[in-house]
């Protein structure tokens, strides 16, 4: 990229957003929460940041694994990859 362009100022953080802890999770979000770290892990911020809306969260990581998991003709490499290649054209970290 040339000199000037948007990848080279600084990234501003994300604007605080209220979420709830992993610990203080109940009902439908605390099995939500538990998928996640099933899949992943742990609770990433980005799930946190549904967690007000339970049912976008539970959308959203439905069309997640629908694209990312599901049998097709990519690999999960190269849809990790694609999904990679997005983010850093849209100045993303995820």
């Amino acid at each position: 990229m040339a000199a000037g362009s948007a990848r080279d100022t600084v990234i501003d953080a994300m604007p605080w957003i209220q979420t709830v802890r992993p610990e203080a999770a109940s009902g439908r979000l605390a099995k939500s929460y538990r998928a996640g770290v099933e899949r992943a892990g742990r609770v990433f911020g980005i799930v946190r940041t549904m967690s007000l809306q339970p049912a976008v969260l539970d959308a959203s990581m439905g069309l997640y694994v629908a694209i990312m998991k599901q049998p097709g003709e990519l690999s999960l490499a190269q849809r990790e990859m694609l999904a990679t290649v997005v983010s850093r054209a849209n100045d993303c970290h995820y």
